[in-house]
């Protein structure tokens, strides 16, 4: 018998990210986004939540649009990442533990020009050369991520 709790008894959260790598000078560069939630910002993969009306796939492409300006196509599934916040870490007062579901995506950009989202969880979106994301205050989604797509980020931060 196990004393974790049944399905039902936590919350579960589906989100959907997006690893976009571009080549610059020569130099690969990959998009992230800045997270200003809950603490300190921290750099992040684009993406968020998936609303309850859309695919996995179509909340990607949203969430893209939203926090970067960017248009994407989704080039291939790279992989579902999961991540437990036990209830005492929980920010919004929930007394139940939540199961973040991450569905990672390579995409690639087809159209729109590098914006800010206004009013979201994050601030503003920019281009890193790959070779400096170790150096970077990031969560560890942004290396999950480019694991999955091949690249080496380093060591998260903090």
């Amino acid at each position: 018998m196990t004393d974790q709790p049944h399905y039902t008894e936590y919350d579960t959260r589906l989100g959907a990210y997006a690893v976009v790598v571009d080549t610059v000078d020569g130099r690969a560069q990959v998009l992230l986004a800045l997270w200003n939630e809950p603490s300190r910002p921290q750099w992040t993969l684009p993406g968020g939540g998936v609303d309850l009306d859309e695919t996995v796939e179509e909340g990607a492409v949203r969430e893209l649009r939203e926090e970067t300006g960017y248009d994407v196509e989704l080039v291939r599934l790279l992989g579902v990442d999961t991540w437990v916040i036990p209830v005492e870490d929980r920010t919004t007062g929930s007394r139940r533990p939540l199961r973040n579901v991450r569905v990672i995506f390579e995409a690639r950009i087809v159209g729109g020009e590098l914006t800010h989202e206004v009013d979201g969880s994050t601030d503003e979106a920019q281009w890193f050369p790959v070779d400096e994301v170790a150096g970077l205050d990031r969560v560890a989604l942004v290396d999950v991520g480019m694991r999955m797509a091949g690249l080496s980020p380093g060591r998260a931060g903090s």
